[in-house]
Parts: structure tokens; C-alpha cells; sequence
């Protein structure tokens, strides 16, 4: 049978910038690359991604329409500074477009101890029925066995963190001007019980809903949870969301995919390109920077994947696959790695990696010392940091709501590797 997308001389030397004629895009703009000093050692401590990121280029908002992000374009000895809306240039027929299709549980629970106390719930995912490991605060304060409820109507709701905001006490009890059946109205509405400390913050919860379905409740009392470095409200929710998402799954957005509209994925279509979507429910590790000094001492929590068949045979039939965001690529090198279509994965993807699916990858620009920035790192190689540089100079706004680049995998991390397996060799 024939390699999965050809060959690998067919996949290295095929243009990862697409069709000829993006050469005359109205918004492109080719800037050499400067000669740069970059360690070519392979990540061992976190501080090996560390980089400076001013607070001032943290976007806050979303651009006015979707494709008018950014996009910086990697062709390996020059960039390409260009829109989201050229992006469908980029592409050409045999190409495979996969994105994560799952959608942000308004997961974020506001809710009070018996005592008035604020608490903070954030669900992570379900362990079993209506039980979920979840990030609590303040997890250290609560006691096993403690149940928390949503704030009774009236009741304002604070930050559990906030020493601005006074706290009250164990024994203070607060009269709000509210009715009891409102107040109980309330706490049957959603409850839940605080169990094993699983630490780092986290807690097992048990979620009470009065058999109400929890995904009915938590979209009438649940908001969508923002990254922490995120300060300002969103006005419109959805923009925290993809145009294309169906279950909602994850605690955090695929983000690369919020730069796409309707529109722009027909535009793909048009050029050639198919379009495939696969499930990594987003989870905790988007949160939490890597608090250890050496790489080989973090540990990777747990993300639910799943890969359909149809997307399988797509792969495998694809000459190119170009993946959405760093959850689309940890989800398809998951499969690749252990042949299960569907389960969980703590893949923790390093320099150097043995590359079975993904070729080219649209992806934001990621926070200093992360696994994420990990995963670039192995994908591209050191010449990240280059990219980051060209990015912070040329006034691209970083993180969620930021801009996009797009690149191709480097050679370099694959030479000892054997990167494309054949067909018959992949799941």
C-alpha cells in the first residue's frame, strides 16, 4: 500500500504556504528573517521556555470580526505577515484541515458555604455520574463531606481569593434580603458535595441537581470560564467559543479555532482542502503553567479524545495534515502513538518527538513555560524562539484572543525517526 500521504520526500518538499497565487494577496507582506542565536540543545528545565511576554500584548478582547487576527506565516528564511482571512491561501487540494469540535462547559460555579463563604468551583471533567474532579477555592479550607450551594437570590458573590474582599467568618451568620423558598429555590437548583483532596487545588465534587439534567443547570447558572490573564469582561460569550463546536466538553477554548467563521472554512473547502474534525476535551493542564524545574519531573493530567473513523481513513488518504491548535495535534499524535481511537491521554509531547500525523499547524502564540510552548518547541525546533521575537516586534497580540502563526514541521526533528509510517503501519 502507499505511504499515509504519499511519501515523505512528496510531504517535505510540498509548499506548506499553499496555491502560487497568494504570492499577490492584498494583506501578505515577506520580511527576511535575520540570522538568529538560538540554543540548539533540546528542552531539559523549564526556564529552556522561558521568554520575556510584556502584560501589554496579552490580548484582552477578541478582534471586531474573527478572520481579522493576524497571521504570521513561517517560510523558514522569511515571514509572511497576513490575516486570517488569507489563511484559506495557505491550503491546497489533498490537504486536511482537522480542528477540535468541542465547545467550553460554562463550568465556572460561583457558590456559598453554610457559613456565607465564598466559594469557587471550576469543573474539569466527569469522573463518573455527576462526579467530577474539579478546581476549588479555597480547596484547603473546605472539609471533606462539605456541601456548598449556589449564593441565595439577593446574596452578592465575591472573588474566594480576593483580600480586598472580607471573607465570613465560620460563625458569622449574614441576613440577605430574600425570601426562604427563593433560598431554597436556589440550593436545589445545584449543590454539591466537596470530596477527596486529589491536591494542586484540586477536589473530587459531587454534583446534586435535583434530576434536573446538569448540562440544562449549569447553562442557566454556570459561566463560561476565561483564562486567569484574561481581566476584562467578554461582551459577547460566544466569541470564547468556536463556530463549529458541538459538545460541550472542555474548561478551556481550542483557541486557534476561534479565528474561523462559516465563511472562511468554505473558502477551504473551495481551494481544495478537506475539512475534519476530531474531540480533546481541554482540561486542566491549559491552566496551570509547569510549576516543576526539570521537564521530566511534570505530570501531564489526563484529556478525554476521540478520533472517528472517517477522520481515521481521512488521514491516512490526506497528503498534508494541518492541524488546528496544539489540543488537535496532541489528539491525533495520541491515536498515532497507542492506536486507540478513543480514551484518555497525558501525552506530553517533547523535543525530540517521533511525528506520525501532523505536518503544519495554526496555532495562538502561548504563554512562557508551558507545555504548549513545549509543543511548538518539538515541532519546530528552537527556531520558535525567532518566531516569538518577529511576532513581539511586529505587534502581535499573544494568548487566547491573540493572533495566530502558522508553520510547518521542522526536518530536523524527525532525522533519526522514522515520522511517516505507512498505512498499513498507523492505527
Amino acid at each position: 500500500m502507499p505511504e499515509h500521504a504519499s511519501d515523505n520526500s512528496r510531504r517535505h518538499t510540498a509548499a506548506v504556504f499553499g496555491s502560487a497565487g497568494s504570492a499577490g494577496a492584498s494583506h501578505e507582506q515577506t520580511h527576511a528573517m535575520p540570522a538568529a542565536v538560538v540554543s540548539e540543545a533540546t528542552p531539559v528545565m523549564v526556564a529552556d521556555l522561558d521568554y520575556d511576554l510584556p502584560p501589554e500584548v496579552i490580548a484582552q478582547t477578541p478582534t471586531a470580526e474573527r478572520t481579522e487576527a493576524r497571521l504570521l506565516v513561517d517560510q523558514r528564511t522569511s515571514v509572511q505577515h497576513r490575516f486570517m482571512s488569507d489563511f484559506p491561501e495557505l491550503l491546497k487540494p489533498g490537504d486536511l484541515l482537522v480542528v477540535n469540535d468541542t465547545r467550553v462547559l460554562p463550568a465556572r460555579l460561583r457558590m456559598r458555604r453554610a457559613s456565607g463563604g465564598a466559594v469557587e468551583v471550576l469543573l474539569l471533567h466527569e469522573s463518573n455520574d455527576n462526579t467530577w474532579e474539579a478546581l476549588v477555592r479555597p480547596s484547603r479550607r473546605l472539609r471533606c463531606g462539605e456541601v456548598v450551594t449556589l449564593p441565595s437570590v439577593g446574596q452578592p458573590t465575591s472573588d474566594p481569593n480576593d483580600p480586598h474582599q472580607e471573607q465570613p467568618s465560620e460563625q458569622q451568620h449574614i441576613e440577605y434580603p430574600h425570601t426562604e423558598q427563593q433560598n431554597t429555590e436556589q440550593s436545589a437548583k445545584l449543590s454539591a458535595v466537596i470530596g477527596d483532596d486529589l491536591g494542586e487545588g484540586r477536589r473530587l465534587v459531587k454534583l446534586r441537581t435535583g434530576g434536573r439534567r446538569l448540562l440544562q443547570v449549569l447553562q442557566e447558572v454556570g459561566e463560561v470560564p476565561l483564562p486567569p490573564y484574561i481581566t476584562e469582561p467578554i461582551a459577547d460569550s460566544e466569541r470564547y467559543q468556536t463556530v463549529y463546536g458541538r459538545r460541550s466538553v472542555s474548561a478551556a477554548a481550542p483557541t486557534a479555532g476561534l479565528h474561523f467563521t462559516k465563511a472562511l472554512l468554505d473558502q477551504v473547502r473551495a481551494v481544495g482542502a478537506e475539512v475534519a474534525a476530531v474531540e480533546l476535551a481541554v482540561g486542566l493542564d491549559t491552566f496551570r503553567p509547569v510549576t516543576a524545574e526539570r521537564l521530566d519531573d511534570h505530570e501531564m493530567h489526563t484529556e478525554h479524545y476521540n478520533v472517528p473513523e472517517s477522520v481515521q481513513h481521512s488521514i491516512k488518504q490526506a497528503d498534508r495534515v494541518v492541524a488546528v491548535g496544539t489540543t488537535v495535534v496532541r489528539c491525533l499524535e495520541a491515536w498515532a502513538a497507542t492506536g486507540a481511537a478513543s480514551g484518555r491521554t497525558s501525552l506530553f509531547i517533547r523535543r525530540p518527538y517521533p511525528w506520525r500525523v501532523v505536518d503544519a499547524l495554526l496555532t495562538n502564540f502561548h504563554l512562557p513555560r508551558s507545555t504548549l510552548l513545549c509543543l511548538l518547541d518539538a515541532f519546530v525546533g528552537p527556531r520558535w524562539r525567532t518566531l516569538y521575537d518577529t511576532a513581539l516586534n511586529s505587534g502581535y497580540r499573544f494568548l487566547s484572543f491573540g493572533d495566530a502563526m502558522f508553520v510547518s514541521r521542522a526536518s530536523t526533528t524527525t532525522t533519526s525517526i522514522s515520522a511517516h509510517p505507512t498505512q498499513d503501519e498507523l492505527p
